[in-house]
């Protein structure tokens, strides 16, 4: 969900201190995976929302793909670079599902859970998101 290896490093560690903290509150209703899973979403996307209305940093302006291809660790091309930009043009919900089916390989059953919402709003939101990158690369190839 995030692009960058420097955000990816924030929210491990955003997680797993929160996940320390409140480790108490956890009431094993779920497993323990999904618990920490939906930590990790929830501190991806209040990033994502941080720098969205960031404006002042330097590289606001930049492209997803001029950044990712600027960052260090970043060792794709330009089309999965394109393909990053593409995702990064989703509205959260969807960026969110496609993220966890698409590279984490995440079930319908147990995204659900993580998410709270059902399985079919995940599908269609998944196949949505496919539909809007598909065109998103194809117009910018």
């Amino acid at each position: 969900m995030v692009l960058t290896h420097d955000d990816a490093n924030d929210v491990l560690q955003n997680t797993f201190l929160k996940a320390w903290k409140s480790i108490g509150d956890f009431q094993g209703k779920s497993r323990l995976y999904t618990w920490l899973y939906r930590i990790a979403v929830n501190e991806s996307l209040d990033l994502l929302r941080r720098n969205a209305s960031d404006k002042k940093s330097a590289d606001a302006d930049l492209s997803v793909a001029n950044r990712l291809m600027a960052d260090e660790y970043f060792d794709g091309d330009r089309s999965q670079a394109l393909l990053q930009e593409a995702i990064a043009t989703l509205p959260d919900v969807q960026r969110t599902v496609f993220t966890m089916r698409y590279y984490d390989e995440v079930k319908y059953s147990e995204m659900s859970k993580i998410l709270n919402t059902s399985e079919g709003a995940l599908k269609a939101s998944y196949h949505i998101a496919v539909k809007k990158i598909t065109d998103y690369v194809k117009k910018n190839q």
